[in-house]
């Protein structure tokens, strides 16, 4: 669904936030892969805990991984609104949160400090593979003692002659299992706090990498989730990625966006749900009549309907200020706060309306749920979503 505006004085639809006819004839195409491809095989995705490595090359060839890179680079040439549309369509056309996941860390968390941060040289050796779908990348800030609290980093990095020696261990890792490389935050100087974190590239061949366990989830299952460990890596000076000890405004930089993108998915995820329920109650029926006749039904998909539109309300104006340059932490916080709960509770209402066919997974609305449930604590939880609100409002 594509929200609009009456344009003053004309009458006319305008898409929003400023959406142009080639935005919706992406969004088209995206859909038409997703249902064409992706819808038949999830299910037996799901069942493997991992989609085919060969789906990064059909989205690179479709043009999917470099939406908003340079031509020069094997890219697209488009901007942030390409992907914006990218991370709302695939949701709202039924792609599982594992498949989309896997994918859109490739393309929204892992490359997008490669391009902002990364050397001329970086982007050939990195960043051109990974836009053709050779090379599978993922971003590495979570460990076990440090997730939210980004300056409590233990993972460490000893300068040598010529480069780093890694330690430490990451976990949570979207496509860490597979990834080639790994945009990786260090700590490069000893004491705590933020001063002393840097970006190392760490590759998979490198010896002392390690993938020490693939993890087990209640929902995306379809995507490699994998806890890292790193004994005695040596990491060469050209894998520095940014300034050293400059990576906290890396992580602040890719945060922003990370969250706009995660709130775009629950917007499609609520989309899908909403029109999945309504189609259900329309052709499900209990003495004697469809279901969507009873006023509890009514009722629930009136609102699942309505907290879809705050939170696309809420999303596009963050977009909207994101994409003209202008300082919008308030406005994703609040986005990326609001849809992400939003997106579980209409996914559970689905569910509720579905009644026993709700747990069946041939529905579907029972995976949505499952995958939905990761939002509030992914990319930031509800907490520090509330608290950086708070500070904000001068508390």
């Amino acid at each position: 669904m594509v929200a609009v505006t009456i344009v003053k004085d004309t009458g006319q639809r305008a898409l929003v936030p400023p959406f142009e006819p080639e935005h919706e004839e992406l969004r088209a195409t995206i859909r038409r892969w997703v249902e064409s491809e992706i819808l038949p095989c999830q299910a037996e995705w799901e069942e493997r805990r991992e989609f085919p490595r060969e789906l990064f090359t059909r989205a690179a060839e479709l043009g999917f991984l470099g939406l908003k890179y340079p031509e020069r680079l094997g890219g697209q040439g488009g901007d942030n609104l390409h992907d914006a549309v990218w991370a709302e369509e695939i949701a709202a056309a039924g792609m599982s949160g594992g498949v989309g996941a896997g994918i859109g860390a490739h393309t929204g968390i892992a490359t997008p400090p490669v391009w902002s941060f990364g050397t001329d040289e970086q982007h050939e050796r990195f960043l051109r593979p990974a836009i053709a779908g050779e090379k599978i990348a993922a971003l590495g800030i979570t460990e076990p003692g440090a997730g939210s609290d980004v300056a409590s980093l233990r993972t460490r990095a000893e300068k040598v002659d010529g480069g780093w020696v890694v330690n430490g261990s990451k976990t949570f890792i979207t496509n860490g299992v597979r990834a080639d490389f790994l945009v990786c935050a260090v700590r490069t100087k000893p004491e705590g706090g933020h001063g002393g974190i840097s970006f190392l590239i760490l590759e998979r061949d490198m010896p002392g990498y390690e993938v020490s366990r693939k993890l087990e989830k209640l929902g995306w299952h379809a995507s490699d989730t994998g806890e890292l460990a790193f004994t005695d890596v040596f990491v060469p000076e050209e894998n520095l990625l940014g300034e050293e000890h400059g990576g906290f405004k890396l992580i602040m930089a890719n945060f922003q966006w990370e969250r706009e993108l995660m709130a775009l998915g629950a917007v499609g995820s609520m989309d899908w749900c909403l029109r999945r329920s309504i189609a259900y109650a329309g052709e499900r029926e209990a003495f004697g009549r469809p279901i969507g006749g009873f006023q509890a039904i009514r009722h629930k998909i009136a609102a699942m309907a309505t907290k879809l539109e705050v939170g696309r309300a809420l999303t596009y104006h963050a977009l909207r200020l994101l994409t003209s340059g202008q300082d919008a932490l308030a406005e994703v916080t609040k986005a990326k706060l609001f849809t992400q709960r939003a997106a579980v509770e209409v996914a559970d209402d689905a569910v509720q309306i579905h009644g026993g066919y709700g747990y069946m997974r041939e529905y579907e609305v029972e995976r949505v749920l499952r995958d939905a449930r990761l939002g509030p604590i992914g990319g930031g939880t509800d907490e520090i979503m509330k608290e950086i609100l708070g500070r904000g409002l001068g508390l």
